[in-house]
Protein backbone atom coordinates (compact mmCIF):
# COMPACT_ATOMS: atom_id res chain seq x y z
CA UNK A 1 0.00 0.00 0.00
CA UNK A 2 1.21 3.29 -1.17
CA UNK A 3 0.41 6.28 1.02
CA UNK A 4 1.90 10.17 1.10
CA UNK A 5 0.27 10.94 4.56
CA UNK A 6 2.62 10.08 7.58
CA UNK A 7 0.36 8.78 10.01
CA UNK A 8 1.01 8.06 14.50
CA UNK A 9 1.67 4.59 14.05
CA UNK A 10 3.36 4.64 11.16
CA UNK A 11 6.07 7.20 12.75
CA UNK A 12 5.49 5.23 15.98
CA UNK A 13 6.43 1.68 14.53
CA UNK A 14 9.84 3.40 12.41
CA UNK A 15 11.15 4.99 15.86
CA UNK A 16 10.54 1.06 17.48
CA UNK A 17 12.16 -0.20 14.64
CA UNK A 18 14.90 2.11 14.68
CA UNK A 19 15.47 1.72 18.45
CA UNK A 20 15.02 -2.27 17.71
CA UNK A 21 18.11 -1.70 15.25
CA UNK A 22 20.43 0.56 16.98
CA UNK A 23 19.88 -2.74 20.15
CA UNK A 24 21.14 -5.43 17.84
CA UNK A 25 24.07 -3.14 16.74
CA UNK A 26 25.35 -2.74 20.03
CA UNK A 27 25.07 -6.46 21.37
CA UNK A 28 26.27 -8.07 17.74
CA UNK A 29 29.74 -5.63 18.78
CA UNK A 30 29.73 -7.08 22.18
CA UNK A 31 28.91 -3.63 23.67
CA UNK A 32 27.34 -3.34 27.19
CA UNK A 33 24.65 -0.50 28.27
CA UNK A 34 26.86 0.50 30.50
CA UNK A 35 30.00 1.38 27.83
CA UNK A 36 27.67 2.53 25.30
CA UNK A 37 26.14 5.13 27.71
CA UNK A 38 29.30 6.61 29.14
CA UNK A 39 30.51 6.99 25.35
CA UNK A 40 27.33 8.50 24.37
CA UNK A 41 27.07 10.95 27.76
CA UNK A 42 24.07 9.69 28.73
CA UNK A 43 22.44 7.41 31.44
CA UNK A 44 21.43 3.98 30.83
CA UNK A 45 17.65 4.77 31.76
CA UNK A 46 18.27 7.03 28.45
CA UNK A 47 20.07 4.70 26.37
CA UNK A 48 17.11 2.39 27.38
CA UNK A 49 14.71 4.38 26.07
CA UNK A 50 16.80 4.91 22.77
CA UNK A 51 16.75 1.08 22.25
CA UNK A 52 12.85 1.32 23.15
CA UNK A 53 11.84 3.55 20.47
CA UNK A 54 10.57 6.18 22.82
CA UNK A 55 10.16 9.54 21.00
CA UNK A 56 11.41 11.34 24.66
CA UNK A 57 15.08 11.53 23.52
CA UNK A 58 15.89 14.12 21.43
CA UNK A 59 17.08 13.45 17.98
CA UNK A 60 20.52 14.63 18.79
CA UNK A 61 20.96 12.02 21.58
CA UNK A 62 19.87 9.11 19.05
CA UNK A 63 22.18 10.53 16.74
CA UNK A 64 25.20 10.29 19.68
CA UNK A 65 23.84 6.28 19.74
CA UNK A 66 24.37 6.28 15.74
CA UNK A 67 27.65 7.78 15.79
CA UNK A 68 29.06 5.53 18.70
CA UNK A 69 27.62 2.24 16.54
CA UNK A 70 28.93 3.48 13.62
CA UNK A 71 26.10 4.69 11.57
CA UNK A 72 25.54 7.85 11.80
CA UNK A 73 26.48 8.11 8.11
CA UNK A 74 22.99 6.38 7.51
CA UNK A 75 21.79 10.17 8.39
CA UNK A 76 24.35 12.20 7.08
CA UNK A 77 22.47 10.66 3.36
CA UNK A 78 19.68 12.63 4.25
CA UNK A 79 20.72 15.75 5.78
CA UNK A 80 23.28 15.55 2.55
CA UNK A 81 20.57 16.19 0.17
CA UNK A 82 21.73 13.02 -1.81
CA UNK A 83 18.32 11.30 -2.17
CA UNK A 84 16.99 14.69 -3.45
CA UNK A 85 16.58 16.19 -7.00
CA UNK A 86 19.94 18.67 -7.89
CA UNK A 87 19.08 22.24 -7.65
CA UNK A 88 18.25 23.69 -10.62
CA UNK A 89 20.88 24.97 -13.35
CA UNK A 90 23.67 22.53 -11.28
CA UNK A 91 25.37 19.76 -13.47
CA UNK A 92 23.60 16.89 -11.61
CA UNK A 93 20.12 18.94 -13.46
CA UNK A 94 21.61 18.51 -16.44
CA UNK A 95 22.84 15.66 -16.11
CA UNK A 96 20.56 13.05 -18.30
CA UNK A 97 20.98 10.27 -15.53
CA UNK A 98 17.59 9.58 -13.62
CA UNK A 99 18.00 10.48 -9.40
CA UNK A 100 17.93 7.65 -7.20
CA UNK A 101 14.55 6.10 -6.71
CA UNK A 102 14.23 4.76 -3.15
CA UNK A 103 11.24 2.57 -2.11
CA UNK A 104 11.00 1.12 1.63
CA UNK A 105 8.41 -0.76 2.62
CA UNK A 106 7.02 -0.46 6.86
CA UNK A 107 5.26 -3.35 8.19
CA UNK A 108 5.18 -4.91 11.28
CA UNK A 109 4.77 -9.00 12.16
CA UNK A 110 1.30 -9.81 12.98
CA UNK A 111 2.58 -13.38 14.27
CA UNK A 112 5.09 -12.07 16.31
CA UNK A 113 2.33 -9.87 18.54
CA UNK A 114 4.08 -6.66 17.12
CA UNK A 115 0.67 -5.21 15.87
CA UNK A 116 -0.99 -6.29 18.82
CA UNK A 117 1.37 -4.33 21.14
CA UNK A 118 1.63 -1.03 19.02
CA UNK A 119 -1.93 -1.13 18.52
CA UNK A 120 -2.37 -0.60 22.41
CA UNK A 121 0.84 1.49 22.97
CA UNK A 122 -0.97 3.81 19.96
CA UNK A 123 -4.23 3.82 22.44
CA UNK A 124 -2.50 4.78 25.19
CA UNK A 125 -0.30 7.51 23.70
CA UNK A 126 -3.40 9.04 22.36
CA UNK A 127 -5.39 8.69 25.53
CA UNK A 128 -2.49 10.36 27.34
CA UNK A 129 -2.60 12.95 25.01
CA UNK A 130 -6.35 13.61 25.66
CA UNK A 131 -6.04 13.15 29.52
CA UNK A 132 -3.57 15.68 29.64
CA UNK A 133 -5.48 18.49 27.47
CA UNK A 134 -8.87 17.58 29.49
CA UNK A 135 -8.87 16.72 33.03
CA UNK A 136 -12.32 15.36 33.06
CA UNK A 137 -11.53 12.77 30.89
CA UNK A 138 -8.68 11.82 34.13
CA UNK A 139 -11.27 12.35 36.38
CA UNK A 140 -13.59 9.57 34.24
CA UNK A 141 -10.61 7.15 34.29
CA UNK A 142 -10.34 7.25 37.86
CA UNK A 143 -13.46 6.56 38.46
CA UNK A 144 -14.06 3.97 36.01
CA UNK A 145 -10.94 2.47 37.98
CA UNK A 146 -12.62 2.33 41.24
CA UNK A 147 -15.18 0.76 40.18
CA UNK A 148 -13.36 -2.13 38.67
CA UNK A 149 -12.02 -2.54 42.39
CA UNK A 150 -14.90 -2.50 44.48
CA UNK A 151 -16.02 -5.38 41.95
CA UNK A 152 -14.47 -7.93 44.25
CA UNK A 153 -11.06 -9.45 43.75
CA UNK A 154 -9.50 -9.88 40.48
CA UNK A 155 -6.21 -10.98 38.76
CA UNK A 156 -5.75 -7.44 37.80
CA UNK A 157 -6.13 -5.98 41.18
CA UNK A 158 -2.46 -5.42 41.57
CA UNK A 159 -2.50 -3.85 38.03
CA UNK A 160 -5.34 -1.82 39.04
CA UNK A 161 -3.73 -0.08 42.47
CA UNK A 162 -0.79 0.18 39.98
CA UNK A 163 -2.76 1.99 37.82
CA UNK A 164 -3.92 4.21 40.66
CA UNK A 165 -1.15 5.72 41.33
CA UNK A 166 0.13 6.35 37.38
CA UNK A 167 -3.56 8.34 37.36
CA UNK A 168 -2.70 10.23 40.09
CA UNK A 169 1.03 11.58 39.77
CA UNK A 170 1.00 11.25 36.14
CA UNK A 171 3.30 8.78 35.58
CA UNK A 172 2.63 8.09 32.24
CA UNK A 173 5.82 6.23 31.43
CA UNK A 174 5.41 3.53 33.16
CA UNK A 175 2.66 2.53 30.98
CA UNK A 176 4.01 3.59 27.60
CA UNK A 177 7.07 1.70 27.83
CA UNK A 178 8.18 -1.86 25.67
CA UNK A 179 8.69 -3.33 29.14
CA UNK A 180 6.88 -6.43 30.02
CA UNK A 181 5.43 -4.87 32.80
CA UNK A 182 4.10 -2.05 30.62
CA UNK A 183 2.52 -4.61 28.49
CA UNK A 184 0.67 -5.86 31.45
CA UNK A 185 -0.33 -2.73 32.47
CA UNK A 186 -1.70 -1.52 28.92
CA UNK A 187 -3.56 -5.20 28.94
CA UNK A 188 -5.50 -3.68 32.31
CA UNK A 189 -5.68 0.07 31.80
CA UNK A 190 -8.97 1.85 32.68
CA UNK A 191 -6.68 4.89 30.17
CA UNK A 192 -8.40 3.40 26.91
CA UNK A 193 -12.16 3.57 28.20
CA UNK A 194 -11.92 7.67 27.15
CA UNK A 195 -11.13 7.64 23.84
CA UNK A 196 -13.68 8.53 21.55
CA UNK A 197 -15.26 6.20 18.56
CA UNK A 198 -13.06 8.73 16.14
CA UNK A 199 -9.75 8.56 17.34
CA UNK A 200 -10.24 4.93 17.77
CA UNK A 201 -11.10 3.69 14.43
CA UNK A 202 -8.38 6.13 13.05
CA UNK A 203 -5.44 4.33 15.41
CA UNK A 204 -7.22 0.84 13.99
CA UNK A 205 -7.42 2.08 10.08
CA UNK A 206 -3.12 3.01 10.81
CA UNK A 207 -2.82 -0.72 12.25
CA UNK A 208 -4.49 -2.32 9.70
CA UNK A 209 -2.33 -0.64 6.94
CA UNK A 210 0.89 -1.52 8.68
CA UNK A 211 -0.56 -4.87 8.49
CA UNK A 212 -0.93 -4.73 4.67
CA UNK A 213 2.63 -2.88 4.54
CA UNK A 214 2.97 0.57 3.99
CA UNK A 215 5.34 1.93 0.79
CA UNK A 216 7.78 5.01 1.59
CA UNK A 217 9.71 6.51 -1.05
CA UNK A 218 9.10 7.14 -5.05
CA UNK A 219 9.38 4.13 -6.74
CA UNK A 220 5.84 4.93 -7.91
CA UNK A 221 6.51 8.16 -9.51
CA UNK A 222 9.79 8.62 -10.21
CA UNK A 223 11.42 11.65 -10.96
CA UNK A 224 13.93 12.48 -14.23
CA UNK A 225 15.59 15.65 -14.70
Amino acid sequence: MVIEEKTAVLERQLLLQLGDRLKRLRKAQGLGTVEVARQVGISRTTLSAVEAGDPGPSMGTYLRVMSVLGISGELALLAGDVLQPAPVGSAGARSRRARPVVQVTVSADASRHQLQDLQSLAFHEEAVRLVRSDPGLLLQAQETLERWLQSGPSRSSGLWREWQAILAQGKWRKALGRTRRAQELRQASPLTTVLPKEARERILAQVNDLKQGIVLGDAQNPITP
